[in-house]
């Protein structure tokens, strides 16, 4: 039986080209063995309705239909990844059962060591698409290294469908980073997810409803109100178009930076 982690952190995003926007704001995820029984406090569950908890059916494939580890299992396979240790799962929880994750994370390792990750990327359309992230040459995936993929799937309609990801991710036993430069002709982004890493507890999720009373309700309110200030600014507005077919895709590179972010 495994214990349950709560990464009190914060996200940042910073639009870079001719319309220009940033923000901060605080954000908790939980991170856990996708595979195993947790040991997790009262007001936590999994698969199950309490204060806070975490569905398999919110991950893994069809947003609200997903599969869980067994989804993530199967891409890693089919993509000829090999791993012997554990599956995590980081992701926001649920709270008073709502839920929103624009990007939630599947951490494979071997020998102790990140393997390969698959970010998985919902908008506001209900659409998701999955990112497959993994070393070129077979090897753990370093926090200096950058992971290279291209943009397949609509996200933001003030970002076209268009230019590259580069992924990196840092996960340690006391905090986590995760950054996401996007780049495209006319401009792009910076997307961070940093903050401590504790074990789950009644209080911890206490302050963080209290912190954070409307749970996925003020994900969306926010994503709307950054919506608003972009076309406020003039930023062009692009419509949806049809998500790509497949449903995973592998990044293709990598590169080993020696600079922190």
């Amino acid at each position: 039986m495994t214990g349950v982690d709560l990464i009190r952190g914060h996200t940042f995003h910073g639009r870079k080209g001719a319309v220009t926007n940033a923000f901060r704001y605080s954000v908790d995820f939980v991170l856990l063995d996708a595979e195993s029984e947790v040991r997790s406090p009262l007001l936590f569950s999994r698969n199950a309705a309490n204060l806070a908890s975490l569905l398999d059916r919110d991950h893994g494939g069809v947003p609200k239909a997903g599969r869980g580890a067994v989804w993530a299992r199967e891409v890693f396979a089919t993509h000829g990844i090999r791993f012997d240790g554990p599956l995590m799962l980081l992701a926001q929880p649920r709270l008073l059962g709502h839920v929103f994750n624009p990007v939630s994370f599947w951490l494979a390792y071997e020998d102790g060591a990140l393997r390969a990750v698959i970010a998985e990327v919902s908008n506001t359309f209900g659409d998701r698409h999955s990112y497959l992230c993994a070393r070129a040459d077979g090897h753990p995936i370093q926090p200096e290294n950058r992971i290279e993929a291209k943009k397949l799937f609509h996200v933001s309609p003030f970002q076209p469908v268009a230019g590259g990801y580069r992924f990196r991710f840092d996960i340690g036993a006391e905090r986590i980073g995760v950054w996401i430069e996007y780049d495209h002709a006319d401009g792009g982004l910076i997307a961070t997810l940093c903050g401590s890493r504790a074990p789950l507890t009644n209080g911890g999720i206490l302050r963080s409803a209290i912190r954070r009373p409307f749970g996925a309700r003020r994900v969306l309110a926010l994503i709307h109100w950054q919506a608003l200030k972009l076309w406020w600014k003039g930023a062009r507005y692009r419509t949806r178009p049809e998500p790509p077919a497949m449903e995973v895709s592998g990044c293709g590179t990598t590169t080993g930076m020696k600079e922190a972010s």
